[in-house]
């Protein structure tokens, strides 16, 4: 397995930071032109790092820690009640495990939602460009999920596949269909397939407690964060509170 150590990362000068306002972020990247398997894929997300597009980057700012790396052990998660009934809702959804080729439908409907839900993004406008190098140009791992409902695409949920857990890097879905909660279904879906492929985690990428966008990752319980370059579950990083306010 190779050493991280051996790699070359790159801190890029301060820019406004994409989650919070205000704020100013430093992004650390691995050398795009190292190859990179699986398994450095996976020692890379055990260290908090998440794939987009051919690029694997983790915050490294000097002065705020808000972005927090989280991941869901999947054989331990339990479904809240408000989950359950979610499931219920999405009883008839259908789903197909693809490669990640680019198809028309899933780039209109990623169009779709991208004018519809995050116009005040940094994928807004939306291209077919943007959207093969974000999400069709992945990882040897990639794969794409695709939920259906009586033949009409319901969502998209893109995930990577690596050696300890499931990496969830996108998900989009048909805004008309939002009273479903198709996002937190997507997730719902994909702790379950971790499991029947005995796989420990997925992993969520970043919580940011000030982002409300980010706020609902904190639902799948338990979970755990990396602290201080460190994994902690919930009971760890109450006993360390103080230090975290």
């Amino acid at each position: 397995m190779t050493n991280l150590q051996t790699l070359v990362f790159y801190a890029t000068p301060e820019h406004d930071c994409s989650y919070l306002p205000d704020q100013k972020a430093v992004t650390m990247f691995l050398d795009p032109k190292t190859p990179v398997s699986t398994d450095i894929y996976s020692q890379l997300s055990g260290f908090g790092f998440r794939r987009s597009g051919n690029h694997f980057y983790r915050p490294h700012c000097n002065h705020c820690k808000a972005c927090i790396p989280m991941r869901v052990p999947a054989d331990r998660f339990v479904p809240s009640k408000s989950q359950k009934r979610i499931l219920r809702k999405n009883r008839h959804v259908q789903c197909q495990i693809m490669s990640p080729d680019f198809h028309e439908d899933h780039y209109l409907l990623y169009e779709k939602y991208i004018c519809e839900r995050h116009r005040d993004g940094d994928m807004y406008p939306p291209s077919r460009e943007q959207y093969r190098s974000f999400l069709v140009e992945g990882h040897a791992s990639t794969r794409f999920v695709e939920f259906s409902i009586e033949d009409r695409l319901y969502a998209i949920a893109v995930i990577d596949r690596l050696n300890d857990g499931l990496s969830a890097i996108y998900t989009f879905f048909d805004p008309d269909l939002e009273k479903l909660s198709p996002g937190t279904y997507a997730i719902l879906w994909q702790l379950e397939y971790a499991k029947e492929l005995n796989l420990p985690y997925l992993y969520l990428g970043y919580f940011i407690r000030q982002c409300q966008k980010m706020s609902y990752k904190n639902n799948f319980r338990p979970f755990e964060a990396m602290i201080n370059d460190q994994w902690m579950d919930e009971k760890q990083m109450s006993s360390i509170a103080e230090q975290l306010l």
